[in-house]
């Protein structure tokens, strides 16, 4: 075996697979689309507690699948190894949102395009995809359900209640009724007519009617 023969690798062979200008270009493109991913998914969080740590994850996911896919589609026998070193991952990590599967899947679909080199289907489709979730992400509509809660005094008080929450919504359906000495809570599922919700400060003005809270089916509290 000579000096030569040492050097004469697979290893070595594989180091030219992949061109420095294909690498740099599609790590460059990634990490864009990703920081693209990234400002969609800061403008339409609507959560409890906003995780940057979350959004930097999917920049850094985006260029972490076009880096393993730039590997795979070089070498054939890698990509078989990489489905067995990839198969045995299992993440823990709970999902909080389910928007936040959709981000996920977004990043990677992001990364095997551009190491595909469908460069036009990764820019043209991510842009396509920011613009639905910015316009449906954020749309707040006003026949979204909502839950009001009315704590009166008596029977009187109750029904003077119902008759004006009725008058100004479409729909108006009791969930649940608590009954108490001095003390009458009801739980109702309204439609609104607009989003104006002053009517729940005026609610509040009736003999007998205590407080009144309107809750959004989504987590968001109103009134």
């Amino acid at each position: 075996m000579t000096f030569q023969d040492i050097f004469k690798s697979s290893f070595l062979k594989n180091v030219a697979s992949v061109s420095i200008l294909d690498m740099l270009l599609a790590l460059v493109l990634a990490f864009a689309i990703g920081m693209f991913i990234f400002l969609v998914y800061k403008k339409t969080y609507s959560g409890v507690m906003y995780s940057s740590s979350f959004g930097v994850t999917l920049v850094a996911l985006t260029m972490i699948t076009t880096l393993v896919i730039l590997a795979v589609t070089s070498n054939v026998v890698l990509s078989l190894g990489m489905v067995g070193a990839l198969s045995i991952v299992r993440f823990r990590a709970a999902i909080k949102e389910p928007l936040d599967i959709a981000y996920l899947f977004w990043a990677i679909a992001v990364g095997i395009v551009l190491a595909a080199g469908l460069i036009p289907l990764a820019v043209i489709g991510s842009v396509l995809i920011g613009i639905f979730l910015l316009v449906f992400v954020n749309r707040k509509s006003h026949v979204n359900p909502y839950i009001i809660v009315i704590n009166c005094a008596d029977h009187d008080s109750e029904q003077r209640a119902i008759e004006y929450v009725k008058s100004h919504v479409n729909r108006f359906v009791i969930k649940s009724k608590t009954a108490g000495k001095g003390s009458v809570e009801l739980n109702a599922e309204i439609r609104m007519k607009d989003d104006n919700t002053d009517f729940v400060n005026a609610l509040t003005d009736l003999e007998g009617v205590r407080d009144a809270v309107l809750v959004s089916y989504n987590g968001d509290y109103m009134g």
